[in-house]
């Protein structure tokens, strides 16, 4: 089993940056793919960005674009999500998730991953 822990949530306001973190235990963690996920109000779950194990490819959804950073330190087992610029829209809970398997095609997809933290929320104000 894997275990993941957000942190680093809160209410900021519009223009703001906040930056998430998910601490990984369990398993090695080199090999994962990590992604992040969001829920915003009475919307449904939406993928944000994921890094492929190995370093072999980072995918961001348009909406974040140019504005979000995913990294990952393995020596700590840590994914963070670094967020700029941050606007009211972006107001949602956000989920750390894995995957032990799985092609760069499919890693958008909530459902080919085996793994998810609590989740934390981010509170955007205008």
């Amino acid at each position: 089993q894997v275990q993941l822990v957000e942190s680093g949530g809160g209410s900021v306001q519009a223009g703001d940056s906040v930056r998430l973190s998910c601490v990984a235990s369990g398993r090695t963690f080199s090999d994962y793919d990590m992604g992040w996920f969001r829920q915003g109000p009475e919307k449904e779950r939406e993928f944000v960005a994921a890094e492929m194990r190995g370093g072999s490819g980072i995918v961001y959804a348009d909406s974040v674009k140019e504005r979000f950073t995913i990294s990952r330190d393995n020596g700590k087992n840590i994914v963070r999500l670094q967020m700029n610029r941050l606007r009211p829209e972006d107001t949602a809970v956000y989920y750390c998730a894995a995957r032990a398997s799985g092609n760069f095609r499919g890693i958008r997809a909530s459902g080919t991953y085996d793994y998810w933290g609590q989740g934390i929320q981010v509170t955007v104000s205008s």
